[in-house]
């Protein structure tokens, strides 16, 4: 009979990635970090365990989208009250609040649970190259998109 793996608690490492999101698509980028922040990149993964890394997303302001989705992809929020829906295009949004872009393409792939809200608190997305996460020593991770692709 077989049993799952269960890694112990104490060997789990965790590592600290740098991510530069200039001229990357916004949708294959996030579906690298979702993968990286789950852990699926390791062998000790394990479906039910937070067994990811934290990543730290800079220059969110310079992702990049394909076709019209400049224009026509909507992001709605609402305040709880009735009447209280507001929208905003991609454009709208990412000259107010590039940051949010990234976290809720993110957020979307990560498991809609207790296990998935926990993930998510391990992903920094900021605007510009700095951020403040620098005594942690994070690597440089480079994610490969297709090139010659539509812009």
């Amino acid at each position: 009979m077989n049993t799952t793996y269960l890694p112990p608690q104490h060997s789990i490492e965790r590592n600290w990635y740098v991510v530069n999101a200039e001229g990357q698509r916004l949708g294959r980028l996030a579906s690298e970090i979702a993968m990286i922040l789950r852990g699926k990149n390791k062998p000790t993964f394990t479906p039910h365990m937070d067994t990811g890394d934290f990543v730290i997303v800079i220059n969110a302001e310079k992702v990049e989208v394909t076709g019209k989705k400049r224009s026509q992809k909507l992001y709605r929020r609402h305040s709880g009250r009735p009447g209280g829906m507001k929208t905003e295009t991609f454009s709208k949004l990412q000259a107010r609040l590039p940051e949010r872009i990234i976290e809720q393409a993110v957020k979307g792939m990560l498991p809609k649970n207790t296990l998935g809200r926990q993930l998510f608190t391990k992903l920094k997305v900021y605007v510009g190259t700095d951020h403040p996460h620098q005594a942690q020593q994070p690597q440089t991770l480079v994610i490969n998109t297709i090139p010659g692709g539509q812009k």
